[in-house]
């Protein structure tokens, strides 16, 4: 490979368990469900997805795949991965349904998923859920997750084609859901993210921080943009094995942290940036400490391992 990959479905963190959303009566479902391969009414190919209405997804899967992002509002990686998705489901005409679903106002859901990190994004194929990856990618990563999810279901013989009718999504709002349209630069941002040009995205967010210290999301966005382009070209193996090879390069090391929390690793990339803090001179301990910084606004500062990691490193600190 030549570049870092998302996990895939031969490597998923494994089924999830639904049951408590199974055995709940369904409410109206999405589309029916008929024999595999056939034509598959939906009320749109991206629809929203809460606790009380998921089971009817679970159902619709056995017929179309169902791809599930959780994300937030308040989540820049969310409003950076929802259009690459929306791409990639529109250009499939129908072999998968996007559901997305708000973490925050649906936690069974999002206990379910184990989505730690947000965005998560994970696939039903047959009625079994299996995770896929965390985080933001590039659009042609992602469209190669997704193109496995479809193999998958290929191979369950699930093949049918979601139509759309037309029809309100089964939560009542509309299929395609209606975003605020994010600030220019950060506008331009997510679309040099989408086609992989890192250096621009973080230009346009060091803009927007520029124009508005408190622009936040800016900063969450700047600290992700950071992060991929640390990461771009590089695979996996090349970056663990240069990490073996020179155990006293600081950057090869934060790099690995890097690419855990890519991976979803959060708090393996914290503690391995603890772990080092220790050993540095005062500049190496600085460079630590603003990686770390950034990494807690990738994560996004109200994860919950923030703060115990936030504390620790103050005690090292002092």
């Amino acid at each position: 490979m030549s570049s870092i990959q998302p996990p895939s479905a031969a490597s998923l963190r494994g089924a999830v368990d639904l049951s408590s959303l199974v055995n709940r009566p369904d409410p109206a479902a999405p589309g029916s469900a008929p024999a595999p391969g056939g034509e598959v009414p939906v009320p749109g190919l991206i629809l929203t997805g809460t606790d009380d209405t998921f089971s009817a997804f679970l159902e619709l899967s056995n017929s179309v795949p169902v791809v599930i992002m959780l994300g937030a509002a308040s989540s820049e990686a969310s409003s950076q991965l929802g259009p690459i998705l929306e791409d990639i489901v529109e250009a499939k005409a129908g072999r998968f349904v996007l559901v997305t679903v708000d973490a925050e106002s649906n936690p069974q859901l999002a206990q379910a998923f184990q989505a730690e990190t947000l965005p998560t994004v994970a696939a039903v194929v047959g009625g079994r859920p299996v995770g896929l990856f965390a985080g933001v990618h590039p659009a042609d990563q992602v469209a190669e997750v997704i193109d496995q999810v479809l193999e998958m279901a290929v191979q369950q013989g699930i093949t049918g084609t979601a139509k759309v009718d037309g029809a309100d999504s089964a939560s009542g709002e509309p299929a395609e859901p209606v975003e605020a349209p994010l600030p220019p630069h950060h506008t331009e941002a997510f679309d040099a993210i989408s086609r992989g040009d890192y250096p621009a995205a973080i230009a346009e967010y060091q803009i927007a921080i520029a124009q508005d210290p408190r622009d936040q999301l800016a900063v969450a966005g700047l600290a992700q943009a950071s992060l991929l382009f640390r990461l771009q070209g590089k695979t996996q193996a090349e970056i663990r094995n240069e990490a073996g090879a020179n155990p006293d390069n600081l950057e090869a090391q934060m790099l690995v942290a890097d690419l855990d929390l890519s991976g979803g690793h959060v708090q393996d990339a914290f503690d391995r940036l603890l772990d080092l803090f220790p050993k540095l001179d005062q500049p190496g301990k600085d460079a630590v400490r603003a990686r770390l910084l950034e990494h807690f606004e990738v994560v996004g500062t109200d994860d919950p391992r923030v703060p115990k990691t936030r504390s620790r490193l103050t005690a090292l600190l002092y």
